[in-house]
């Protein structure tokens, strides 16, 4: 059972009850992050994440950790390019307590001083540690050669100086802005009651006060471009980018059918020729990204240095196959299943409908249908899959990137 609820003020509840579970998953969805920050905020919808931990009126950053352990539940959120969630996972029975630390946690944080002095040194270290991560490092330059250094190009931890320089006026008046009514989404997913679910939302959540945020446009300009950063390390981290479908575009199912047979699973075309046909790397795969405005597909591998020129052209044969449209049928048929599969896997996890439930209100303002989304993939043909082979793969706007110990570009 699904039920919806829009409060007076704006604010909308999603809840998703699976009955026979224990417990139950709670998030507050914002619809802001990296792509819509300026130069100046760039990091700061991550930084903001932080701080929402580090106290408020009435419990400090142990009061909030340690409430949640006494109950047992757990606690956590992330940062996205275009959403950031604050979400909660409690047994059914503690479910209103979880959802009131969680709700104070979001609606009464004070950003003391000398939390946001610490905190900027968590993060800056989070940032060391990226860069320190070549796989992390390389899917981040690959960003910003595909997209630039603006919009879904930011890497969502923002530059070290913008971090030092962040104040809490910063943080309040990108909240002003982005936190609003209009632009929250609560979705709950589990073993909880639709009196229960919109008893707690409406009492810690109808006195936010209505009114609609700031827009912001995302203007989208791809900058097909070659990057690399030398690094003395074992392996070369290659980073391939094309366009690709937007969200909710209509050959959106069968570009993932498409995703699957190139480099979605230990069957796939890359898995299977460059790893395990031809031993060139441990790590390889492909992988979908849809925003609004845009979309990319991306191979990711990492390889032994010496054999880095080697592995590019493996990858490379992967994809001129399938631009040829040499795609089996019975290619065609695993990646549905694959597709398929993963619809129903998510079915079982509180966490991911939770956030499945809540992405949807936020992105389209519609509600999730589980019956339609199968229906829909059921109903992707082979010539559909033939059609998204032609809309993928442009090598005019294709970017690369490179990290590792090499001295050129792709």
């Amino acid at each position: 059972m699904v039920h919806y609820k829009q409060l007076d003020n704006g604010i909308r509840l999603i809840v998703k009850q699976m009955s026979g579970l224990l417990s139950v998953t709670m998030g507050i969805i914002v619809g802001t992050g990296a792509c819509v920050e300026t130069d100046e905020e760039d990091g700061i919808s991550h930084f903001i994440e932080h701080m929402m931990f580090k106290g408020t009126a009435k419990r400090t950053a142990f009061d909030i950790s340690d409430g949640m352990d006494a109950i047992g539940a757990q606690v956590n959120a992330f940062t996205g390019k275009d959403i950031t969630c604050y979400y909660a996972k409690s047994t059914s029975d503690h479910a209103a307590e979880a959802f009131e630390i969680l709700s104070d946690i979001f609606l009464n944080s004070t950003f003391p001083a000398d939390e946001m002095k610490r905190e900027k040194g968590v993060v800056i270290e989070e940032i060391s540690m990226n860069e320190d991560t070549p796989d992390d490092l390389c899917l981040d330059l690959l960003s910003k050669a595909f997209f630039g250094d603006k919009n879904y190009g930011r890497n969502i931890l923002g530059p070290k100086k913008n971090v030092r320089a962040f104040r809490k006026s910063d943080i309040l008046s990108y909240m002003s802005r982005r936190y609003t009514a209009d632009n929250i989404v609560i979705s709950m997913a589990g073993n909880i009651t639709v009196e229960e679910a919109q008893g707690l939302v409406e009492k810690y959540f109808a006195a936010v006060p209505a009114g609609k945020g700031e827009q912001r446009a995302v203007e989208v300009r791809l900058q097909s471009r070659n990057l690399s950063k030398k690094k003395d390390i074992e392996q070369v981290h290659i980073g391939i980018a094309y366009p690709s479908m937007k969200r909710y575009e209509p050959l959106a199912d069968a570009t993932m059918i498409v995703n699957a047979v190139l480099g979605g699973s230990m069957s796939s075309r890359l898995f299977q020729e460059v790893r395990e046909k031809r031993g060139l790397a441990y790590t390889v795969y492909s992988y979908l990204t849809s925003y609004k405005d845009t979309g990319s597909l991306v191979v990711y591998a990492g390889v032994n240095a010496e054999n880095y020129l080697q592995s590019v052209e493996a990858i490379y044969a992967c994809i001129e196959d399938i631009k040829r449209k040499n795609i089996t049928e019975y290619e065609f048929k695993r990646g549905k299943e694959q597709l398929l599969s993963s619809q129903i896997f998510a079915q079982e996890s509180t966490s991911s409908q939770m956030l499945l439930y809540g992405k949807e209100l936020i992105y389209s303002g519609r509600i999730y249908d589980f019956e339609e989304r199968v229906k829909k993939i059921n109903a992707v043909t082979f010539d559909d899959v033939m059609q998204a082979v032609e809309y993928n793969f442009d090598d005019k706007y294709r970017a690369t990137a490179l990290v590792g110990r090499v001295d050129r570009h792709l």
